[in-house]
């Protein structure tokens, strides 16, 4: 319910906000549901902290994104080499098109994202109050909805991904408003679910258990705390509250499990490998029957693998060197485990055009315009990254089946 309708003297900024009281295990939880680009929830928000008093206050924050709430020029330090090294650059890429897209929203209307969680952290630091960040960390919801889905679905959450950056219809900021309406949010997360059940699962039910269980968790750590401002997305209010209600297991148990990253599918491993040594194999066998045949095969390996990365990195604008260094770290990617073909071709692209301060600086907006991938340093590192590994995996299969041409 909102506070319009239970309480009639509060401040006209709470009226028709989303707002619901869950009292458990002695602790009252104000939770407020928000947008993210809005000024009505920022000043929902401030009205709250100045008008009523709370032991401590909640955000929709993990760690890494209030830290990078609280120095947005963070990123600017990231050290490239290290990202491609530890197999991060999906990772980073998702969340610079994510950025990207909320970015949009704030230039379209003069206000940051996650302009409403500022104002509560700061709210809870000129109060002198506790501030928990109750959030999963997002590399780890990035990571359980990646796996949650099936490869169809992958392709589905890549193109949603890249159309939202590009996307340049304007967002009327009533339907921005419209979205902490419960009925409407829970008719379109409805649909979402039907759609993808274990992505709706990934990327709202886990996270709405989750922040349940660490409001509970805090509150048992800090048993003076009776009131607590809860700040969430309005699209977690609902789940967020009924899991409060709810929950029984211990909420370290929950939040434990909740925070595990589930293991990697192996068949894609072994599927890999299986067929890198039938055509290996096929390659032998070429070479029992004829020499000739044998070199034939191999020289199919190389200029198909080595082709196809090296294809890659020209696409991706990539200086020569790295376009060499796709060539050959491809055909010899079975014999070399650890950075894949992309992660050395990109890694040559970041050593011969050091990304420069402007490229930090310019990054955000760069990604959100198709020139701005190859015309930005560290965009177009992380896209030689792509490109070259789906080159060289296309080049692998296309290879494969040439050899096997070739011999029957």
């Amino acid at each position: 319910m909102s506070l319009s309708q239970t309480d009639a003297s509060s401040p006209d900024a709470l009226l028709g906000e989303p707002l619901q009281h869950v009292t458990r295990d002695g602790v009252e939880y104000v939770v407020l549901g928000t947008a993210h680009v809005s000024r009505a929830s920022v000043a929902a928000v401030e009205t709250l902290v100045a008008n009523e008093g709370f032991d401590a206050i909640a955000v929709e924050l993990c760690h890494s994104r209030a830290e990078g709430m609280r120095n947005p020029d963070a990123f600017k330090q990231m050290d490239l080499f290290q990202v491609i090294r530890q197999g991060k650059v999906g990772m980073v890429a998702a969340s610079l098109v994510l950025s990207s897209f909320q970015q949009r929203l704030a230039a379209q209307y003069g206000i940051q994202p996650g302009a409403e969680m500022k104002a509560a952290m700061d709210g809870a630091e000129r109060a002198g109050l506790p501030l928990w960040l109750i959030d999963r960390e997002v590399g780890t919801t990035l990571k359980r909805v990646w796996r949650s889905v099936g490869l169809w679905s992958r392709f589905g959450l890549l193109g949603g991904l890249i159309a939202s950056v590009f996307e340049r219809e304007q967002v009327d900021e009533k339907e921005i408003e419209k979205l902490k309406g419960g009925d409407l949010l829970e008719s379109a997360f409805g649909e979402f679910a039907q759609s993808s059940a274990p992505l709706y699962d990934s990327l709202i039910g886990e996270r709405d258990a989750f922040m349940a269980a660490r409001l509970r968790e805090q509150a048992l750590a800090a048993p003076k705390v009776r009131r607590v401002l809860v700040v969430i997305g309005a699209g977690h209010l609902k789940g967020l509250c009924d899991h409060l209600r709810e929950q029984r297991e211990p909420p370290a148990e929950r939040v434990a499990k909740l925070a595990q990253l589930p293991p990697k599918a192996s068949w894609p491993k072994w599927l890999a490998l299986g067929l890198a040594l039938l055509v290996f194999a096929a390659i032998g066998y070429a070479f029992h029957r004829n020499p000739a045949l044998g070199a034939q095969a191999l020289r199919n390996w190389v200029l198909f693998t080595g082709g196809f990365a090296a294809l890659g990195a020209l696409v991706a604008g990539g200086h020569p060197l790295s376009i060499v260094a796709a060539f050959v770290a491809a055909p010899i990617k079975p014999f070399r485990p650890g950075i894949p073909a992309g992660g050395i071709s990109a890694m040559a692209e970041a050593w011969v055009r050091r990304p420069r301060v402007a490229d930090f600086e310019t990054l955000r907006d760069d990604i959100g315009r198709w020139t701005g991938w190859w015309k930005n340093r560290v965009a177009r590192t992380l896209l030689n990254f792509i490109l070259v590994s789906v080159g060289t995996a296309i080049g692998e299969y296309a290879a494969g089946i040439q050899i096997f041409k070739s011999l029957f």
